[in-house]
């Protein structure tokens, strides 16, 4: 996972994000990407997340 941190404390999953950081630009160029879990990631069992967070900033046009 790329600037994703998560917790579960009892039912809730808590996702925290460091939303001032940037990877690069996406595959196609259009967005850069702050955060990614680079595809579902088990939670807890038989649960699982993605999560994609990005901007248009930087991107194509």
């Amino acid at each position: 996972m790329k600037n994703i941190e998560t917790s579960v404390n009892g039912n809730i999953l808590v996702v925290t994000i460091d939303l001032s950081k940037r990877f690069g630009l996406s595959s196609t160029g259009k967005s850069t990407i702050i955060a990614s879990t680079e595809g579902n990631q088990a939670v807890v069992p038989g649960i699982s997340m993605g999560i994609n967070v990005y901007t248009k900033e930087g991107g194509k046009k």
